[in-house]
């Protein structure tokens, strides 16, 4: 009820402008679509989350009760090129004041789906518009590594591409290895030891954790969402090792199911550290805690109340489909104009020699352990996976 009152919204609306001192007035706002393509829509500075993603909706041609499946959220883009996910935008920001503030050329603002049930992909491609956008991420999740693909799945998606079979290219991805799942940056985990270098994904109601022991060995396994009792994102004061602070991690972030404070740091010999802890159901009667440090914490905790929204809305009989809210008072009139989704380029060639293996242990190999304890802890669950922890007891 706080959250759907206009009152309550308009006091956020007022005090991110006056924050970051940015009056009311028409401008300009880039949505990328993936790495090479963008949209320009025309807003308000004044527009929330919801006003930008009907005026992208309204740019690409995509119906109101289809724009509920896809959010907007703000993406670091890395000197390679890459996405690192900072955040999914809440309803009360100002996509715009949250963008500008940040006073830097490498953050955007992306259109991704915001569903988890790959179920819900067929109503998505039942529309022209849908289809080409759920393409087109599809893609580019191949492209990035976040999809595994094998020679000869790559060489049928190749094959499908040059004949211009979407859908057929969708329902096959939708077969391999995470689909739909957003990775995270490398990260360092205490489980199943303290000090584990990590790579984290989220998607089919779990976190995966692709992790690298202190002995080198490879180990992969999932935390399913139904088996986590609650979670929360904590920040910490820590020292800097080589004795230069680094600067201090986005402010004004929104957390979901936690709290986090964001306040700089006091010393300019040490910096903010996010983690991300749940606890999980290991076996019958048996919980634990398991902790991610990560700056992407707070993206991980959206992803999971997500999972749980999404769940409970599927378990009521509900649909995640929604109609855009119109406001009386409305916000900017949107251009007329129209602008299509283009395909994008063929995928390239795999290469022959790299291993996916070897891919994550160079990822592994550049995280920092700053701020963690020594090795020790608990057992894997298996010999090399860990894979569905506890389903056994269920």
């Amino acid at each position: 009820m706080l959250g759907a009152s206009e009152v309550f919204n308009s006091f956020l609306r007022k005090a991110q402008q006056e924050t970051q001192q940015i009056p009311t007035e028409e401008v300009p706002l880039e949505i990328y679509l993936s790495k090479r393509q963008k949209v320009t829509v025309n807003i308000l500075t004044s527009d929330q989350t919801e006003d930008v993603l009907e005026a992208v909706a309204s740019k690409l041609d995509l119906p109101d009760d289809l724009a509920g499946y896809f959010s907007l959220f703000l993406v670091r883009e890395g000197v390679d090129g890459g996405l690192t996910f900072v955040r999914k935008l809440q309803d009360f920001e100002l996509p715009y004041v949250s963008v500008t503030s940040l006073r830097s050329l490498e953050f955007h603002i992306a259109l991704r789906k915001s569903y988890w049930d790959t179920a819900y992909d067929t109503d998505v491609m039942d529309n022209r518009v849908g289809l080409n956008l759920l393409y087109t991420q599809t893609v580019s999740d191949i492209e990035r590594g976040w999809i595994l693909v094998n020679k000869d799945q790559h060489r049928q998606l190749k094959s499908l591409q040059e004949k211009g079979s979407k859908k057929e290219f969708i329902r096959l991805c939708q077969t391999l290895k995470y689909f739909g799942y957003i990775q995270f940056d490398p990260c360092v985990t205490d489980f199943p030891e303290k000090g584990c270098h990590a790579i984290v994904s989220a998607g089919n109601n779990e976190l995966n954790f692709q992790v690298k022991l202190p002995n080198e060995q490879m180990k992969e396994g999932s935390f399913k969402v139904t088996r986590m009792r609650c979670w929360r994102v904590t920040s910490s004061q820590v020292p800097v090792a080589n004795g230069t602070a680094s600067p201090p991690p986005l402010q004004q972030v929104p957390v979901a199911n936690g709290t986090a404070s964001t306040s700089p740091c006091s010393s300019a010999q040490c910096e903010v550290k996010l983690e991300l802890a749940f606890e999980y159901l290991m076996s019958k009667d048996r919980l634990q805690w398991v902790t991610i440090t990560s700056p992407q914490a707070i993206m991980m905790s959206i992803c999971l109340q997500s999972m749980v929204d999404e769940l409970m809305v599927k378990k009521s009989g509900g649909s995640i489909k929604k109609m855009l809210r119109r406001r009386p008072n409305g916000s900017l009139h949107r251009s007329e104009s129209q602008q299509a989704v283009k395909s994008p380029p063929l995928l390239d060639s795999p290469d022959p020699d790299r291993e996916q293996i070897v891919k994550l242990s160079t990822k592994l190999s550049s995280v920092s352990l700053r701020g963690t304890s020594d090795v020790g802890g608990n057992d894997f669950h298996g010999n090399y996976a860990f894979e569905g922890i506890g389903d056994d007891d269920l």
